[in-house]
């Protein structure tokens, strides 16, 4: 997988991470999007990558609920995955099979934006799969999006266990149908897929040998995690990058409230930011500003897109605080007709993921009183209620970590868990809620102090910063590693 540089910067802009901030609505609105997961427009960043030839697509037939036997649970749907033969040593040598677990999104995502299985590949003689989640892109129970999303009735069966088993029967089918019994596999996901990949290992040891979960917040339930920790990384890297930026992004909420308190006050900040749309509150304006904020930090790599922000701010020559912002709105999204709310039609993917975290994603992130936003602390209740009133279904908060662990996580996977790479950028918010210290000699932790969210899935560039290269090699060592202790071990047991 090569790609231009430019090219990758404008998929870091596109790509964007629906693991929900869980956010009392008060502030941010509707259960949904929380505050700070922005959805950034593809109509300003074209696309210049053509897929490989190497890879071939196929739909597996898949069982919609694989843990009761109903008879509408044999209900099925097809399930998209791609394969690239092009390095795979074959089953005969039991050469591995690096599988990248799907995320909230359509397939096509990971094949432009995880590079890591297609750069590496070649090394290890590598069989290369992705596998696409349910409910997203092309892989759609009950016949349609619409029908898929239609109730919570037909949602129930969108939820990390079934996405799991799914990747089980697809990995197990394709090994019996390569005759590669005992290729060992290697999952690998980025965010939300980064959480499946380490579950997966986990609940499927007998499925894949290892994981590599890259940014993976899979501490950041129940309390785990103070709430407070995503935004203040966030700000964390705007104040150390300019304190004269961060200090005019804090300053700006207030004034924007004071605007906003006036009677022509919300005419007047549609105009100052050249809204697509007359703002309907100060909330609108102010989400669509946080949500800038937030992917900058979170993908601010190789983009530096926290330096771009804070040029404009810092270069702006001004007394107006909004003049400043605007600049920075700018400065992140390009040149547009109109920015802040321009029509935006609900997506698959943020359909799909308004219902996870509804249902079991609760990540309760709120905003403390020492960051550069206006406090908005996570309140569970209103949380629930929201969920109730918009889907008539209560979240379950405490199911992630009694299905998967999580509370006392590194004393239990010191004996019970085995081979996971957690990779972690720790300019990435989503790293307060990541593993950041090694659990044994097979669960490792790989961190960089100045990575961003998945940076090292990222297809490898001339460009690449040195402890970026270094944080890859730390990886395949890794990986390397387990593979020799596999053949080592397989080899023994043959012999009988």
């Amino acid at each position: 997988m090569i790609f231009a540089m430019d090219s990758l910067v404008e998929w870091l802009l596109f790509l964007v991470v629906f693991l929900s901030i869980s956010i009392s609505s008060s502030s941010a609105g509707p259960i949904g999007i929380p505050r700070g997961a922005a959805v950034l427009k593809k109509h300003h960043l074209p696309l210049k990558r053509a897929f490989s030839g190497d890879l071939h697509t196929y739909f597996y037939t898949q069982t919609l609920d694989h843990f009761n036997y109903k008879p509408e649970s044999y209900a099925t749907f097809q399930q998209r995955y791609v394969i690239n033969y092009k390095y795979w040593g074959g089953g005969a040598v039991s050469a591995p099979i690096f599988v990248c677990l799907g995320a909230e999104q359509a397939l096509e995502t990971d094949l432009q934006t995880i590079g890591f299985l297609d750069d590496n590949a070649a090394r290890f003689n590598a069989l290369i799969v992705y596998i696409e989640h349910r409910y997203y892109g092309k892989s759609v129970p009950f016949g349609s999006r619409e029908e898929a999303f239609r109730n919570a009735y037909r949602m129930g069966y969108l939820n990390s266990a079934q996405a799991l088993a799914d990747y089980a029967e697809i990995i197990a089918d394709i090994k019996n149908n390569l005759q590669a019994s005992h290729s060992p596999v290697i999952v690998i996901g980025a965010s939300y897929g980064g959480m499946l990949a380490s579950w997966f290992r986990l609940k499927y040891p007998h499925l894949a040998l290892g994981a590599l979960a890259s940014s993976a917040p899979v501490l950041y339930f129940d309390n785990i995690t103070p709430s407070d920790a995503f935004y203040s990384i966030i700000t964390k890297s705007f104040r150390e990058t300019s304190e004269s930026c961060y200090q005019t992004i804090r300053r700006s909420w207030s004034v924007i409230d004071s605007y906003a308190s006036q009677p022509w006050g919300l005419s007047v900040l549609s105009s100052k930011f050249r809204t697509c749309y007359p703002l309907n509150s100060a909330s609108e304006l102010k989400k669509e500003l946080e949500s800038i904020y937030v992917v900058a930090s979170q993908f601010n790599q190789p983009a530096y897109l926290v330096n771009r922000v804070c040029a404009a701010i810092d270069e702006t020559q001004t007394d107006d605080i909004l003049f400043k912002i605007f600049a920075a709105v700018v400065a992140f999204n390009g040149n547009n007709r109109c920015y802040i709310n321009p029509p935006n039609p609900e997506s698959q993917t943020v359909t799909g993921w308004k219902w996870q975290t509804c249902s079991e994603m609760v990540m309760p992130i709120g905003v403390g009183e020492n960051t550069m936003f206006q406090p908005n602390p996570f309140d569970l209740n209103t949380f629930i209620n929201d969920c109730i009133r918009t889907y008539g279904v209560a979240p379950r908060p405490h199911w992630i970590t009694s299905y998967y662990g999580g509370n006392d996580f590194n004393f239990i996977l010191q004996k019970f868990g085995s081979n996971i790479i957690f990779s972690n950028g720790l300019r990435d918010p989503f790293s307060a809620g990541g593993v950041l210290e090694h659990i044994s000699k097979s669960i490792r932790a790989v961190t960089t102090t100045y990575g961003s969210h998945c940076l090292d899935l990222f297809p490898k560039s001339d460009n690449d910063p040195e402890w970026l290269t270094k944080q890859r090699n730390i990886e395949l060592r890794i990986i390397e590693g387990w593979l020799v202790t596999y053949y080592a071990d397989l080899k023994a047991f043959q012999k009988g």
